[in-house]
Protein backbone atom coordinates (compact mmCIF):
# COMPACT_ATOMS: atom_id res chain seq x y z
CA UNK A 1 0.00 0.00 0.00
CA UNK A 2 2.84 2.04 0.95
CA UNK A 3 4.52 1.33 -2.13
CA UNK A 4 1.06 2.59 -4.57
CA UNK A 5 1.21 5.68 -2.53
CA UNK A 6 4.52 6.41 -3.79
CA UNK A 7 3.42 5.52 -7.45
CA UNK A 8 0.66 7.65 -7.32
CA UNK A 9 2.39 10.89 -5.78
CA UNK A 10 4.82 10.35 -8.45
CA UNK A 11 2.53 10.86 -11.38
CA UNK A 12 1.40 14.10 -10.34
CA UNK A 13 3.53 16.39 -11.87
CA UNK A 14 2.30 20.03 -9.82
CA UNK A 15 4.68 20.34 -7.03
CA UNK A 16 1.30 22.33 -5.43
CA UNK A 17 -1.20 19.58 -6.37
CA UNK A 18 1.18 16.97 -4.92
CA UNK A 19 1.40 18.58 -1.73
CA UNK A 20 -2.18 18.82 -1.67
CA UNK A 21 -3.42 15.58 -2.71
CA UNK A 22 -0.31 13.77 -0.36
CA UNK A 23 -3.37 15.35 2.15
CA UNK A 24 -5.75 12.99 0.81
CA UNK A 25 -6.61 9.61 1.97
CA UNK A 26 -5.07 6.93 -0.20
CA UNK A 27 -8.83 5.89 -0.17
CA UNK A 28 -9.38 8.52 -2.17
CA UNK A 29 -6.28 8.44 -4.34
CA UNK A 30 -7.12 4.74 -5.37
CA UNK A 31 -10.32 5.26 -6.77
CA UNK A 32 -8.34 6.68 -10.39
CA UNK A 33 -4.62 7.16 -11.19
CA UNK A 34 -3.64 10.95 -11.21
CA UNK A 35 -1.92 11.55 -14.71
CA UNK A 36 -1.40 14.78 -16.49
CA UNK A 37 -3.63 16.28 -14.14
CA UNK A 38 -6.80 14.49 -14.73
CA UNK A 39 -8.64 11.65 -12.87
CA UNK A 40 -9.29 8.63 -14.81
CA UNK A 41 -12.02 6.35 -13.51
CA UNK A 42 -13.10 8.21 -10.82
CA UNK A 43 -16.00 7.32 -9.17
CA UNK A 44 -19.04 9.44 -8.64
CA UNK A 45 -19.50 10.76 -5.06
CA UNK A 46 -20.89 14.05 -3.90
CA UNK A 47 -19.32 13.84 -0.20
CA UNK A 48 -15.70 13.58 -1.84
CA UNK A 49 -13.66 16.52 -1.76
CA UNK A 50 -11.76 16.01 -5.20
CA UNK A 51 -12.97 17.73 -8.15
CA UNK A 52 -13.17 14.62 -10.66
CA UNK A 53 -14.96 12.84 -8.12
CA UNK A 54 -18.57 15.39 -7.42
CA UNK A 55 -18.42 16.82 -10.22
CA UNK A 56 -18.19 13.31 -12.34
CA UNK A 57 -18.01 13.12 -16.02
CA UNK A 58 -18.89 10.00 -16.25
CA UNK A 59 -22.10 10.69 -13.86
CA UNK A 60 -22.94 14.08 -16.39
CA UNK A 61 -22.94 12.24 -19.30
CA UNK A 62 -25.32 9.14 -18.01
CA UNK A 63 -27.44 11.51 -16.58
CA UNK A 64 -28.22 13.30 -19.94
CA UNK A 65 -28.77 9.92 -21.77
CA UNK A 66 -31.46 9.44 -19.09
CA UNK A 67 -33.11 12.82 -19.57
CA UNK A 68 -32.34 12.16 -23.37
CA UNK A 69 -34.37 9.20 -22.74
CA UNK A 70 -37.08 10.33 -20.52
CA UNK A 71 -37.60 13.85 -22.06
CA UNK A 72 -40.73 12.49 -23.58
CA UNK A 73 -41.90 10.51 -20.53
CA UNK A 74 -45.03 12.44 -19.29
CA UNK A 75 -45.52 10.20 -16.49
CA UNK A 76 -41.82 10.83 -15.39
CA UNK A 77 -42.03 14.52 -16.26
CA UNK A 78 -45.05 15.23 -13.88
CA UNK A 79 -43.82 13.47 -11.24
CA UNK A 80 -40.79 15.57 -11.05
CA UNK A 81 -42.98 18.74 -11.94
CA UNK A 82 -44.95 17.98 -8.56
CA UNK A 83 -42.05 17.21 -6.27
CA UNK A 84 -40.56 20.66 -6.95
CA UNK A 85 -43.62 22.63 -6.22
CA UNK A 86 -43.89 24.26 -3.20
CA UNK A 87 -45.84 23.27 -0.37
CA UNK A 88 -47.46 25.09 2.85
CA UNK A 89 -46.65 24.18 6.00
CA UNK A 90 -47.59 25.63 9.34
CA UNK A 91 -44.24 27.40 9.92
CA UNK A 92 -43.96 28.59 6.33
CA UNK A 93 -43.41 26.86 3.12
CA UNK A 94 -40.75 24.19 1.96
CA UNK A 95 -39.59 22.89 -1.09
CA UNK A 96 -37.80 19.29 -2.01
CA UNK A 97 -35.48 20.91 -4.44
CA UNK A 98 -34.39 18.44 -7.47
CA UNK A 99 -31.48 16.05 -8.14
CA UNK A 100 -29.64 16.72 -10.96
CA UNK A 101 -30.91 13.84 -12.93
CA UNK A 102 -34.68 15.05 -12.42
CA UNK A 103 -33.76 18.71 -13.20
CA UNK A 104 -31.66 17.55 -16.00
CA UNK A 105 -34.76 16.02 -17.49
CA UNK A 106 -36.79 19.18 -17.57
CA UNK A 107 -34.13 21.27 -19.01
CA UNK A 108 -34.46 18.10 -21.90
CA UNK A 109 -38.12 18.03 -22.12
CA UNK A 110 -39.64 19.60 -24.90
CA UNK A 111 -43.35 19.79 -24.79
CA UNK A 112 -44.99 23.11 -24.53
CA UNK A 113 -47.19 22.93 -22.20
CA UNK A 114 -44.71 21.44 -19.25
CA UNK A 115 -41.89 23.91 -20.22
CA UNK A 116 -45.11 26.25 -19.44
CA UNK A 117 -45.77 24.79 -16.31
CA UNK A 118 -42.33 24.73 -15.08
CA UNK A 119 -42.01 28.29 -15.28
CA UNK A 120 -45.31 28.84 -13.45
CA UNK A 121 -43.71 26.39 -10.70
CA UNK A 122 -40.48 28.72 -10.87
CA UNK A 123 -42.35 31.40 -10.32
CA UNK A 124 -44.40 30.12 -7.84
CA UNK A 125 -41.07 28.93 -5.62
CA UNK A 126 -39.67 32.22 -6.41
CA UNK A 127 -43.06 34.68 -4.58
CA UNK A 128 -43.01 31.77 -1.51
CA UNK A 129 -39.28 32.27 -0.35
CA UNK A 130 -37.92 35.43 -1.65
CA UNK A 131 -41.62 37.23 -2.25
CA UNK A 132 -41.52 39.98 -4.84
CA UNK A 133 -38.27 41.22 -3.59
CA UNK A 134 -35.45 42.15 -6.08
CA UNK A 135 -31.62 42.77 -4.42
CA UNK A 136 -29.56 45.18 -6.76
CA UNK A 137 -25.86 45.49 -6.24
CA UNK A 138 -23.24 46.94 -8.61
CA UNK A 139 -20.01 45.11 -10.11
CA UNK A 140 -16.83 47.54 -9.29
CA UNK A 141 -14.13 46.50 -10.93
CA UNK A 142 -10.32 47.55 -9.03
CA UNK A 143 -7.68 45.75 -11.53
CA UNK A 144 -7.58 44.44 -14.88
CA UNK A 145 -3.87 43.07 -14.17
CA UNK A 146 -3.84 39.26 -14.79
CA UNK A 147 -1.69 36.13 -15.72
CA UNK A 148 -3.85 34.04 -17.00
CA UNK A 149 -4.49 33.39 -20.45
CA UNK A 150 -8.47 32.66 -20.26
CA UNK A 151 -9.14 32.69 -24.01
CA UNK A 152 -12.59 34.60 -23.37
CA UNK A 153 -11.63 37.45 -21.21
CA UNK A 154 -10.41 40.15 -22.80
CA UNK A 155 -8.24 40.63 -19.26
CA UNK A 156 -5.73 37.40 -20.98
CA UNK A 157 -2.21 38.10 -20.59
CA UNK A 158 -1.34 38.17 -24.01
CA UNK A 159 -3.59 40.93 -25.00
CA UNK A 160 -1.15 43.68 -25.46
CA UNK A 161 -3.64 46.33 -26.43
CA UNK A 162 -6.22 46.56 -23.82
CA UNK A 163 -5.28 49.31 -21.10
CA UNK A 164 -4.07 48.15 -17.64
CA UNK A 165 -5.09 49.90 -14.84
CA UNK A 166 -5.35 49.09 -10.87
CA UNK A 167 -6.91 51.28 -8.87
CA UNK A 168 -5.08 52.89 -5.91
CA UNK A 169 -7.11 53.55 -2.46
CA UNK A 170 -7.90 57.23 -3.54
CA UNK A 171 -9.31 56.23 -6.48
CA UNK A 172 -11.28 53.16 -5.15
CA UNK A 173 -12.71 56.13 -2.72
CA UNK A 174 -13.57 57.80 -5.80
CA UNK A 175 -15.14 55.08 -6.99
CA UNK A 176 -17.17 54.38 -4.25
CA UNK A 177 -18.32 58.14 -3.81
CA UNK A 178 -19.93 57.78 -7.53
CA UNK A 179 -21.49 54.43 -6.10
CA UNK A 180 -22.94 56.07 -2.96
CA UNK A 181 -24.06 58.91 -5.28
CA UNK A 182 -25.84 56.53 -7.34
CA UNK A 183 -27.44 55.06 -3.92
CA UNK A 184 -25.70 51.52 -4.34
CA UNK A 185 -25.42 49.84 -0.82
CA UNK A 186 -23.91 46.67 -2.27
CA UNK A 187 -20.69 45.90 -4.29
CA UNK A 188 -19.24 43.04 -5.88
CA UNK A 189 -15.73 43.55 -6.24
CA UNK A 190 -13.79 42.24 -9.04
CA UNK A 191 -9.92 41.78 -10.08
CA UNK A 192 -8.08 39.66 -12.46
CA UNK A 193 -5.54 37.25 -11.16
CA UNK A 194 -2.52 38.84 -10.62
CA UNK A 195 0.41 38.22 -7.34
CA UNK A 196 2.42 40.74 -8.19
CA UNK A 197 -0.17 43.38 -8.87
CA UNK A 198 -3.26 42.36 -6.90
CA UNK A 199 -2.00 40.50 -4.13
CA UNK A 200 -4.92 39.34 -1.33
CA UNK A 201 -3.34 42.64 0.80
CA UNK A 202 -4.40 44.60 -2.29
CA UNK A 203 -7.99 43.21 -2.12
CA UNK A 204 -7.94 43.53 1.92
CA UNK A 205 -7.01 47.06 1.23
CA UNK A 206 -9.61 47.43 -1.07
CA UNK A 207 -12.61 46.21 1.34
CA UNK A 208 -11.21 48.71 4.35
CA UNK A 209 -11.29 51.77 2.09
CA UNK A 210 -15.23 50.66 0.75
CA UNK A 211 -15.97 50.23 4.14
CA UNK A 212 -14.63 53.65 5.43
CA UNK A 213 -16.43 56.09 2.91
CA UNK A 214 -19.40 57.29 4.67
CA UNK A 215 -20.32 60.23 2.17
CA UNK A 216 -23.84 62.68 2.71
CA UNK A 217 -26.32 59.41 3.75
CA UNK A 218 -24.62 56.58 1.96
CA UNK A 219 -23.06 53.74 2.67
CA UNK A 220 -21.09 50.51 1.34
CA UNK A 221 -22.80 47.68 3.46
CA UNK A 222 -21.93 44.30 2.31
CA UNK A 223 -18.84 44.22 -0.57
CA UNK A 224 -19.05 40.38 -2.38
CA UNK A 225 -15.89 39.44 -3.52
CA UNK A 226 -15.21 37.81 -7.10
CA UNK A 227 -11.76 37.33 -7.25
CA UNK A 228 -9.74 34.28 -8.29
CA UNK A 229 -9.29 31.16 -6.40
CA UNK A 230 -7.38 31.22 -3.53
CA UNK A 231 -5.92 29.33 -0.34
CA UNK A 232 -7.84 28.55 3.57
CA UNK A 233 -5.54 31.15 4.84
CA UNK A 234 -6.34 33.99 2.27
CA UNK A 235 -10.18 33.21 2.56
CA UNK A 236 -9.98 33.08 6.86
CA UNK A 237 -8.56 36.33 5.57
CA UNK A 238 -11.30 37.84 3.67
CA UNK A 239 -13.96 36.71 6.42
CA UNK A 240 -11.96 38.72 9.31
CA UNK A 241 -12.31 41.66 6.34
CA UNK A 242 -16.08 41.08 6.75
CA UNK A 243 -17.04 40.54 3.08
CA UNK A 244 -20.21 39.26 2.17
CA UNK A 245 -20.31 36.59 -0.42
CA UNK A 246 -17.29 34.78 -2.01
CA UNK A 247 -17.98 34.37 -5.74
CA UNK A 248 -16.19 32.15 -8.20
CA UNK A 249 -17.55 31.18 -11.48
CA UNK A 250 -16.82 27.92 -12.82
CA UNK A 251 -16.83 29.41 -16.37
CA UNK A 252 -16.80 25.46 -17.77
CA UNK A 253 -17.29 21.82 -15.53
CA UNK A 254 -15.70 20.17 -18.89
CA UNK A 255 -12.83 19.41 -17.44
CA UNK A 256 -11.10 18.59 -21.33
CA UNK A 257 -12.42 22.25 -22.61
CA UNK A 258 -11.20 24.09 -19.45
CA UNK A 259 -7.80 23.00 -20.13
CA UNK A 260 -8.18 23.93 -23.27
CA UNK A 261 -9.94 27.00 -22.45
CA UNK A 262 -7.05 28.25 -20.01
CA UNK A 263 -4.44 27.30 -21.47
CA UNK A 264 -1.62 29.11 -19.28
CA UNK A 265 -1.65 30.98 -15.62
CA UNK A 266 -2.69 29.65 -12.28
CA UNK A 267 -6.53 29.00 -13.61
CA UNK A 268 -5.16 26.04 -16.00
CA UNK A 269 -5.68 23.96 -12.56
CA UNK A 270 -9.12 22.81 -13.27
CA UNK A 271 -9.11 20.90 -9.75
CA UNK A 272 -7.70 23.67 -7.43
CA UNK A 273 -10.30 26.12 -9.15
CA UNK A 274 -13.38 23.76 -8.76
CA UNK A 275 -12.78 22.61 -4.73
CA UNK A 276 -12.29 26.59 -4.37
CA UNK A 277 -15.52 26.83 -2.25
CA UNK A 278 -14.94 23.84 0.11
CA UNK A 279 -11.71 26.09 0.99
CA UNK A 280 -13.54 29.30 1.24
CA UNK A 281 -16.26 27.29 3.85
CA UNK A 282 -12.86 25.68 5.52
CA UNK A 283 -11.88 29.54 6.03
CA UNK A 284 -15.10 30.45 7.97
CA UNK A 285 -17.10 31.61 4.37
CA UNK A 286 -20.47 30.38 4.23
CA UNK A 287 -22.11 32.11 1.73
CA UNK A 288 -20.81 31.18 -1.69
CA UNK A 289 -21.93 31.84 -5.15
CA UNK A 290 -21.57 29.64 -7.64
CA UNK A 291 -21.58 30.08 -11.70
CA UNK A 292 -20.87 29.08 -15.41
CA UNK A 293 -20.31 31.07 -18.52
CA UNK A 294 -23.18 29.68 -20.67
CA UNK A 295 -21.58 29.48 -24.28
CA UNK A 296 -18.53 28.28 -23.36
CA UNK A 297 -19.18 24.35 -23.48
CA UNK A 298 -23.13 22.60 -24.15
CA UNK A 299 -25.41 23.86 -21.95
CA UNK A 300 -27.16 20.51 -20.93
CA UNK A 301 -23.69 19.54 -19.78
CA UNK A 302 -23.07 22.62 -17.66
CA UNK A 303 -26.30 22.58 -16.07
CA UNK A 304 -25.77 19.35 -14.35
CA UNK A 305 -22.33 20.18 -13.18
CA UNK A 306 -24.16 22.77 -11.70
CA UNK A 307 -26.57 21.19 -10.07
CA UNK A 308 -24.01 18.63 -8.74
CA UNK A 309 -21.94 21.83 -7.13
CA UNK A 310 -24.82 23.11 -5.30
CA UNK A 311 -25.82 19.09 -4.03
CA UNK A 312 -21.80 18.31 -3.54
CA UNK A 313 -21.93 21.97 -0.87
CA UNK A 314 -24.85 20.45 0.61
CA UNK A 315 -23.79 17.11 1.00
CA UNK A 316 -20.42 18.10 2.60
CA UNK A 317 -21.24 21.56 4.72
CA UNK A 318 -24.80 21.44 5.35
CA UNK A 319 -25.62 24.07 3.35
CA UNK A 320 -25.53 24.69 -0.63
CA UNK A 321 -24.64 27.81 -2.30
CA UNK A 322 -25.61 31.45 -1.33
CA UNK A 323 -25.95 32.37 -4.79
CA UNK A 324 -26.28 31.23 -8.54
CA UNK A 325 -25.24 33.34 -11.02
CA UNK A 326 -25.99 32.90 -15.08
CA UNK A 327 -23.70 35.08 -17.39
CA UNK A 328 -23.13 34.19 -21.12
CA UNK A 329 -21.04 34.58 -23.37
CA UNK A 330 -20.64 38.28 -24.38
CA UNK A 331 -18.40 40.59 -26.76
CA UNK A 332 -15.34 42.25 -25.42
CA UNK A 333 -12.14 44.20 -26.63
CA UNK A 334 -10.70 40.88 -28.31
CA UNK A 335 -13.01 38.59 -27.46
CA UNK A 336 -15.85 37.91 -29.58
CA UNK A 337 -19.03 35.46 -28.64
CA UNK A 338 -19.22 33.82 -31.74
CA UNK A 339 -16.22 32.36 -31.83
CA UNK A 340 -17.72 29.69 -29.14
CA UNK A 341 -20.30 27.75 -30.83
CA UNK A 342 -22.08 26.72 -27.88
CA UNK A 343 -24.44 29.79 -27.83
CA UNK A 344 -27.76 29.50 -26.39
CA UNK A 345 -31.23 31.47 -27.27
CA UNK A 346 -32.99 33.42 -25.15
CA UNK A 347 -35.76 31.00 -24.89
CA UNK A 348 -32.93 27.66 -23.48
CA UNK A 349 -31.69 30.76 -21.29
CA UNK A 350 -35.04 31.16 -20.14
CA UNK A 351 -35.23 27.48 -19.42
CA UNK A 352 -32.10 27.29 -17.74
CA UNK A 353 -32.90 29.87 -15.20
CA UNK A 354 -36.66 28.01 -14.04
CA UNK A 355 -34.67 24.68 -14.21
CA UNK A 356 -32.46 26.00 -11.76
CA UNK A 357 -35.02 27.49 -9.65
CA UNK A 358 -36.58 24.45 -9.37
CA UNK A 359 -33.76 22.09 -8.39
CA UNK A 360 -31.94 24.81 -6.16
CA UNK A 361 -34.99 26.28 -4.49
CA UNK A 362 -33.34 28.43 -1.84
CA UNK A 363 -30.28 30.04 -3.64
CA UNK A 364 -30.68 33.65 -4.60
CA UNK A 365 -30.06 33.86 -8.44
CA UNK A 366 -28.34 36.53 -10.32
CA UNK A 367 -28.88 38.38 -13.84
CA UNK A 368 -26.32 41.15 -14.68
CA UNK A 369 -26.31 43.72 -17.07
CA UNK A 370 -24.82 41.44 -19.73
CA UNK A 371 -28.38 40.76 -20.41
CA UNK A 372 -30.71 43.30 -22.20
CA UNK A 373 -33.96 44.46 -19.90
CA UNK A 374 -35.92 42.18 -22.10
CA UNK A 375 -34.27 39.53 -20.97
CA UNK A 376 -33.95 40.66 -17.49
CA UNK A 377 -37.35 41.38 -17.55
CA UNK A 378 -38.59 37.54 -18.33
CA UNK A 379 -35.91 35.81 -16.05
CA UNK A 380 -37.37 38.13 -13.31
CA UNK A 381 -40.51 36.17 -13.71
CA UNK A 382 -38.47 32.83 -13.70
CA UNK A 383 -36.59 32.82 -10.09
CA UNK A 384 -34.01 35.68 -10.47
CA UNK A 385 -33.75 37.57 -6.95
CA UNK A 386 -31.15 39.74 -7.73
CA UNK A 387 -29.97 42.26 -10.17
CA UNK A 388 -26.98 44.84 -11.31
CA UNK A 389 -27.84 48.19 -11.99
CA UNK A 390 -26.31 51.26 -13.21
CA UNK A 391 -23.33 49.03 -13.56
CA UNK A 392 -19.76 49.62 -15.36
CA UNK A 393 -17.14 46.58 -16.06
CA UNK A 394 -14.63 49.13 -16.61
CA UNK A 395 -11.67 50.12 -13.89
CA UNK A 396 -12.53 52.91 -12.64
CA UNK A 397 -15.99 53.74 -14.67
CA UNK A 398 -17.89 55.19 -12.19
CA UNK A 399 -15.96 58.32 -11.69
CA UNK A 400 -15.94 59.54 -14.93
CA UNK A 401 -18.51 61.40 -16.71
CA UNK A 402 -18.79 59.23 -19.75
CA UNK A 403 -19.00 55.58 -19.78
CA UNK A 404 -15.72 54.37 -20.39
CA UNK A 405 -15.06 51.21 -22.81
CA UNK A 406 -10.78 50.88 -23.15
CA UNK A 407 -10.93 48.84 -19.86
CA UNK A 408 -14.64 46.87 -19.84
CA UNK A 409 -14.17 43.25 -19.51
CA UNK A 410 -17.66 43.14 -21.23
CA UNK A 411 -19.96 45.41 -23.03
CA UNK A 412 -22.98 46.02 -20.88
CA UNK A 413 -25.64 45.20 -22.65
CA UNK A 414 -28.58 47.57 -20.44
CA UNK A 415 -26.76 50.56 -20.28
CA UNK A 416 -29.72 51.89 -18.06
CA UNK A 417 -28.89 54.36 -14.82
CA UNK A 418 -29.91 52.75 -11.85
CA UNK A 419 -33.02 55.15 -10.78
CA UNK A 420 -34.13 53.80 -14.38
CA UNK A 421 -33.67 50.07 -13.00
CA UNK A 422 -35.70 50.72 -9.84
CA UNK A 423 -37.92 52.40 -11.86
CA UNK A 424 -38.39 50.04 -14.07
CA UNK A 425 -38.38 46.94 -10.96
CA UNK A 426 -41.22 48.74 -9.61
CA UNK A 427 -43.47 49.41 -12.57
CA UNK A 428 -43.61 45.49 -12.56
CA UNK A 429 -43.94 45.13 -9.09
CA UNK A 430 -41.37 44.29 -7.62
CA UNK A 431 -39.92 45.82 -4.60
CA UNK A 432 -36.39 47.26 -5.42
CA UNK A 433 -34.24 46.13 -2.18
CA UNK A 434 -31.07 47.75 -1.24
CA UNK A 435 -30.89 45.68 2.44
CA UNK A 436 -27.91 43.94 4.06
CA UNK A 437 -29.29 43.43 7.12
CA UNK A 438 -28.51 39.52 7.26
CA UNK A 439 -24.78 39.77 6.84
CA UNK A 440 -24.47 42.50 9.24
CA UNK A 441 -27.14 40.25 11.78
CA UNK A 442 -25.25 37.00 11.63
CA UNK A 443 -28.18 35.46 9.07
CA UNK A 444 -25.63 34.43 7.11
CA UNK A 445 -25.57 30.26 5.66
CA UNK A 446 -27.19 28.01 6.91
CA UNK A 447 -28.91 30.41 9.29
CA UNK A 448 -30.09 32.56 6.65
CA UNK A 449 -31.49 29.40 4.57
CA UNK A 450 -33.64 28.80 7.88
CA UNK A 451 -34.54 31.99 7.50
CA UNK A 452 -35.50 31.49 4.25
CA UNK A 453 -37.04 27.54 4.69
CA UNK A 454 -39.13 28.82 7.52
CA UNK A 455 -40.98 31.26 5.47
CA UNK A 456 -40.59 34.67 7.34
CA UNK A 457 -39.22 36.78 4.59
CA UNK A 458 -42.26 38.42 4.94
CA UNK A 459 -41.56 39.27 8.70
CA UNK A 460 -37.78 40.09 7.86
CA UNK A 461 -36.43 40.70 4.25
CA UNK A 462 -39.89 42.27 3.72
CA UNK A 463 -40.09 45.15 5.81
CA UNK A 464 -36.12 45.46 5.81
CA UNK A 465 -36.24 46.27 1.68
CA UNK A 466 -38.60 48.72 1.94
CA UNK A 467 -36.93 50.67 4.14
CA UNK A 468 -33.98 50.62 2.30
CA UNK A 469 -36.26 51.61 -0.85
CA UNK A 470 -37.91 54.62 1.10
CA UNK A 471 -33.77 55.47 2.17
CA UNK A 472 -33.23 55.45 -1.69
CA UNK A 473 -36.01 57.54 -2.62
CA UNK A 474 -35.23 60.06 -0.09
CA UNK A 475 -31.83 60.90 -1.06
CA UNK A 476 -31.46 59.80 -4.92
CA UNK A 477 -34.74 59.07 -6.36
CA UNK A 478 -36.27 61.07 -9.09
CA UNK A 479 -39.36 62.74 -8.27
CA UNK A 480 -41.35 60.51 -10.88
CA UNK A 481 -39.66 57.50 -9.21
CA UNK A 482 -39.82 58.77 -5.47
CA UNK A 483 -44.05 58.86 -6.47
CA UNK A 484 -43.66 55.73 -7.54
CA UNK A 485 -41.75 54.17 -4.76
CA UNK A 486 -43.82 55.26 -2.07
CA UNK A 487 -47.23 54.39 -3.85
CA UNK A 488 -45.39 50.77 -3.22
CA UNK A 489 -44.36 50.80 -0.08
CA UNK A 490 -47.98 52.15 1.04
CA UNK A 491 -48.97 48.75 -0.81
CA UNK A 492 -46.69 46.75 0.31
CA UNK A 493 -46.24 47.65 3.93
CA UNK A 494 -50.29 45.99 4.23
CA UNK A 495 -48.35 42.36 3.15
CA UNK A 496 -46.29 42.17 6.38
CA UNK A 497 -47.65 39.09 8.39
CA UNK A 498 -47.39 40.61 11.93
CA UNK A 499 -49.06 43.81 13.41
CA UNK A 500 -45.99 44.63 15.40
CA UNK A 501 -43.44 44.82 12.54
CA UNK A 502 -45.37 46.15 10.45
CA UNK A 503 -46.12 49.22 13.00
CA UNK A 504 -42.57 49.19 13.63
CA UNK A 505 -41.35 49.47 9.84
CA UNK A 506 -44.36 52.01 9.07
CA UNK A 507 -42.77 54.32 11.86
CA UNK A 508 -39.18 53.62 10.72
CA UNK A 509 -40.30 54.80 7.00
CA UNK A 510 -41.71 57.90 8.58
CA UNK A 511 -38.35 58.77 10.19
CA UNK A 512 -36.02 57.91 7.47
CA UNK A 513 -38.80 60.75 5.50
CA UNK A 514 -38.59 63.14 8.25
CA UNK A 515 -35.20 63.21 9.52
CA UNK A 516 -31.45 62.02 8.55
CA UNK A 517 -31.65 58.97 10.55
CA UNK A 518 -30.80 55.66 8.62
CA UNK A 519 -29.79 51.66 8.26
CA UNK A 520 -33.01 50.75 10.37
CA UNK A 521 -33.10 47.14 10.16
CA UNK A 522 -34.84 43.54 11.53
Amino acid sequence: MHNTFIIISYLITSTTLKARYQKRSLAVLMHGIFYERRFIMAIYDPKSLCADEFINDEEIRETLKYAEENKNNVALIDSILQKARPRKTETGCVCSGLTHREASVLLACDIPEKIEEMYKIAEEIKLAFYGNRIVIFAPLYLSNYCVNGCLYCPYHLKNKHIPRKKLNQEEVRAEVIALQDMGHKRLAIEAGEDPKNNPIEYILDCIKTIYGVHHKNGDIRRVNVNIAATTVENYRKLKEAGIGTYILFQETYHKESYLRLHPTGPKHDYNYHTEAMDRAMEGGIDDVGLGVLFGLELYKYEFAGLIMHAEHLEAVHGVGPHTISVPRVKKADDIDPEEFDNGISDEIFAKITACIRLAVPYTGMIISTRETQAVREKLLRLGVSQVSGGSRTSVGGYAEKERPHDTEQFDVSDQRSLDEVVRWLMENDHVPSFCTACYREGRTGDRFMSLCKSGQILNCCHPNALMTLAEYLEDYASPETKKIGYEMIERELKKIPKDKVREIAARNIEQIRSSNRRDFRF
